[in-house]
């Protein structure tokens, strides 16, 4: 009798998508899945390291894992930190990311007694012709490439993903009309680097988009984060492609700092100013689109004028959406090896507070544009409140909306009611 399987996932829309695909895989193979670890024979982790307060809550989990379940830990933790896997957690498997049908090997192995460490050199492939195991059939994640081009100080995730590996453009058109015959409506676009998609193959971002809104059907399509210099050369075609209706007018476009001294630190290979330029080519077309950005504060080197020069783009350019985070030194990383100006971590602390603070109030202010607004919207998730539910406009706005139907998949016209920082509230515009 096969071993039964529970999957936990972290970390990344990309990491969910190996994780999907680890479940299709073990699904085809005729390895049950369970629904939760207590009814599992194998546990498998497939962890996310990019930050190290996330490190921390997966070493901690593994370490309370059940002791009579053997453990395979996956994704980029072994590539990052396996000598720390090694030193404080129980395991009897590891791999590395987008492991894809090798996991099946892997599984039984493990449980028929063998401890199995898998490594390679290159973190994987997305393979779009594997199968897939998604809780939710209306949002299909396509992992377009894995590894990119960047060279990032504080970057540990070059060290799991490697350099760029792109699918053809061909193969993920083929994923796509695949998916959406199968009831895929909105379709996320992810990797480490969406802005460098293709040039290793010849392509570019903009051929893909291209390709992909020929795609016949009514779906929606997700363009996961570029780096800013990396949209540069290709701006004007890229705009071009986004201004199809199939292509949700959404950009998340890290900046990391509003200094430009922090940049050239962090090896981030654009200016301030460089990057306001591609913010305002994207805005004078699309001037509702929703922006996202990432922000890191305490890097080493950003003085208080620095840190008070982030805060003044934030507010300049008023991001719908900002992730901040604070700086943690990673293994193997440039900034690990930087011991002069190291930020003392109280004063990180309080730059993170007084940033994120900034953004919510910015958040609440952007969305309160929408109030009043009326449209159409695709639900594509289950509200966190019974008979409630969440669907994206144009602008990939999460809108809630109260129903007894079952709306998944649906598309249904609404208006907008009041705003939050995080998501609009909206009642359904019966016809």
């Amino acid at each position: 009798m096969p071993p039964k399987v529970f999957l936990k996932n972290y970390g990344c829309s990309a990491n969910t998508a190996d994780t999907q695909t680890l479940a299709g895989c073990l699904k085809q193979a005729g390895i049950p899945l369970a629904t939760t670890p207590q009814e599992a024979d194998v546990l498998i982790f497939n962890t996310c390291a990019v930050k190290g307060p996330t490190e921390n809550r997966v070493i901690n989990d593994l370490k309370a894992a059940p002791k009579d379940k053997k453990i395979i830990v996956a994704g980029c933790l072994p590539k990052i930190s396996f000598e720390r896997l090694v030193r404080e957690v129980r395991f009897e498997g590891v791999v590395g990311p987008a492991f894809g049908r090798g996991i099946v090997d892997v599984v039984l192995r493990v449980a028929a007694g063998e401890k199995v460490v898998e490594l390679g050199a290159k973190g994987g492939f997305p393979q779009l012709d594997l199968p897939k195991a998604s809780s939710n059939p209306v949002v299909s994640i396509v992992p377009v490439s894995y590894g990119c081009l960047g060279s990032c100080a504080y970057c540990c995730v070059v060290q799991a993903r490697g350099h760029l590996r792109s699918c053809g453009v061909s193969e993920v058109v083929a994923r796509v009309a695949r998916d959406y015959a199968a009831g895929a409506r909105e379709f996320w676009f992810t990797s480490q680097d969406m802005g460098c998609y293709g040039r290793d193959v010849g392509s570019d971002l903009s051929e893909l988009l291209f390709a992909v809104e020929a795609v016949p059907g009514d779906f929606f399509m997700r363009v996961g984060m570029m780096t800013p210099n990396m949209v540069s050369n290709m701006q004007n075609r890229l705009i071009s492609a986004f201004k199809s209706k199939k292509i949700f007018k959404f950009a998340h476009l890290p900046v990391q700092s509003g200094d430009n001294a922090v940049l050239q630190y962090m090896r981030r290979f654009y200016t301030v100013e460089e990057f306001k330029g591609v913010v305002d080519a994207f805005r004078v077309q699309f001037p509702l689109m929703t922006l996202a950005t990432d922000v890191i504060v305490g890097f080493p080197g950003e003085t208080e004028k620095a840190f008070q020069n982030t805060l003044a783009l934030l507010e300049e350019v008023r991001f719908d959406v900002v992730n901040v985070s604070k700086f943690f030194a990673r293994p193997k990383t440039v900034a690990a090896k930087m011991h002069d100006d190291i930020v003392d971590k109280e004063e990180i602390k309080r730059r993170s507070t007084v940033a994120a603070e900034l953004a919510k109030r910015v958040s609440l202010e952007r969305n309160r544009r929408w109030v009043g607004w009326t449209g159409e919207i695709l639900i594509d998730e289950k509200g966190k409140v019974a008979g409630s539910w969440v669907g994206r406009n144009f602008a990939y706005k999460p809108i809630a909306v109260k129903s007894r139907r079952k709306l998944l998949g649906k598309t249904v016209k609404v208006q907008v009611t009041d705003a939050t920082e995080t998501y609009l509230k909206a009642t359904i515009q019966e016809s």
